[in-house]
């Protein structure tokens, strides 16, 4: 028997000994007592009671965080899988699911159940976390915008992104002219009512679009390589003018709003004309030295530190975020380093959480008369009409063909996630009321899920036309 092994019972029962007498003689102390105003005296710990303290600790903040997570996460892959099935990108049965366990569904069904699950007190925890995950999204998208794409293809590009922003963005300021008594909340300006409709009907969803081009096998063709183009423009130029419209929204007149979008000018251009040769040689001294985790850390510095920036300035932390990402090196090696660093916990565990948590304030129960879902009619047509129509004969004015111009337009129509950012912030901000949010969250969910099936219709009819030809 090896000597070595003896030492193993010993040690441990000397030590163990110890602590017994220690903790024996220890009993025999005075216990300090104070009175208390609703003193009573312990209870005995029987069965009843043991399961009690289980049934409180599933609801302390951390347990009830951490099962909420898991529900959110269960759920959304589990729409995600079944939108695939339809041929629909897994996003748009992501945000189904967090709409689901809202009121909407879940709420309605077992309020008890929803209530115990989320209650009002902890989205605050599903917010911030939210509000974390969403940072680091649009950093990754900030990263994946190629801009010398944009340069390539840029006259066209331009302006069909471009009219696509305009002419939705006047629709929907239209469109505020006529409900703004009936929606607006109370102490709303009609400027940052407008304003927000305009900047709803304008978004385009670039990464959702871009994994639809994706996943159609349509990259590097010209259609994909135009659509992605034209998206990652519309991106950069409604991200700057959401900027502008939060910061006229948030300002308390216009010399403070004139203040803020000049220190966003200056902010930008420090970031374009300083931050981003400073990154690129840190990021590259460090990865050719072998040290990986320091150029991430530079990395995450300027993510954060822009965020920050952005928040105080006014134009909120998500552009910032968005803009540190955009001024990242163009190397697709680095890029790649940090981008798979991001996504999976970003796409597969926060996201999630942020369509929950927009799910939990969207509130389709509160659409029960005639004239609101008249307005949400109004809101889709608007919409529909803008950004497709917009997109579409711009398209053909720039020379593409009917068909190549109406997929186009059925890509730029697509909203998803982007659109949701969107319609959080004016929330936020108090700018949309509980039943416009509502409208426009199903408005981002149709124009979503209508890409597809828009796409197959434009497929069908060029192969239509191939047959006819060929015959």
């Amino acid at each position: 028997m090896n000597k070595r092994l003896i030492w193993y019972p010993v040690i441990i029962g000397i030590f163990g000994a110890l602590i017994w007498f220690v903790l024996d003689k220890g009993q025999s102390l005075p216990v300090k007592t104070v009175a208390l105003a609703h003193s009573a005296t312990p209870s005995v710990l029987t069965s009843s009671n043991t399961w009690m303290q289980y049934l409180e600790n599933f609801k302390h903040p951390l347990s009830l965080l951490l099962l909420q997570i898991v529900v959110i996460m269960l759920a959304a892959r589990l729409f995600g899988k079944l939108a695939n099935l339809v041929r629909q990108p897994s996003v748009v049965g992501e945000i189904i699911a967090g709409v689901l366990l809202g009121p909407s569904l879940l709420g309605w069904i077992t309020p008890s159940f929803s209530a115990f699950l989320f209650p009002p007190d902890s989205l605050k925890s599903l917010q911030f976390l939210s509000q974390i995950g969403l940072a680091f999204f649009m950093f990754i998208v900030g990263m994946e915008l190629d801009l010398n794409k944009i340069k390539n293809k840029a006259h066209d590009a331009v302006m069909i992104s471009h009219a696509s922003i305009v002419v939705p963005f006047f629709l929907g300021v239209g469109l505020a002219y006529f409900i703004f008594e009936s929606f607006a909340p109370a102490n709303v300006s009609f400027l940052a009512f407008a304003l927000f409709m305009g900047i709803a009907m304008s978004i385009t969803a670039f990464p959702v679009l871009a994994r639809i081009v994706q996943e159609r096998k349509l990259t590097g063709t010209p259609l994909g390589t135009l659509a992605i183009t034209c998206a990652a423009a519309d991106d950069i130029t409604a991200w700057c003018i959401l900027a502008i419209v939060v910061a006229i929204a948030k300002a308390s007149g216009l010399a403070t709003a004139a203040i803020t979008i000049a220190l966003a000018v200056v902010f930008v251009t420090l970031m374009i004309m300083l931050v981003r040769p400073w990154l690129k040689r840190a990021i590259q001294s460090q990865l050719d030295k072998g040290h990986e985790k320091s150029a991430a850390g530079f990395v995450f510095f300027t993510l954060l530190l822009s965020a920050w920036m952005a928040e105080v300035i006014g134009i909120h932390a998500l552009f910032g975020a968005f803009l540190a990402g955009a001024i990242m090196p163009a190397q697709e090696t680095i890029r790649k380093i940090f981008t798979d660093k991001l996504e999976d916990v970003s796409v597969l565990i926060l996201l999630p959480i942020f369509f929950a948590f927009t799910g939990l304030r969207t509130h389709i129960g509160l659409l029960s008369q005639g004239h609101l879902w008249a307005a949400f009619g109004m809101i889709m047509l608007v919409a529909v009409g803008g950004k497709f129509g917009g997109s579409a004969v711009t398209a053909r004015l720039m020379g593409q063909n009917w068909r190549q111009s109406m997929a186009i337009g059925a890509l730029m129509n697509t909203r998803g996630l982007m659109e949701l950012v969107v319609l959080n912030i004016g929330y936020d901000l108090g700018i949309l009321s509980p039943e416009i949010f509502a409208m426009l969250v199903l408005m981002a969910l149709a124009t979503t899920f209508m890409t597809g099936p828009l796409l197959d219709l434009v497929e069908m009819s060029e192969k239509r036309q191939h047959k006819t030809v060929t015959a």
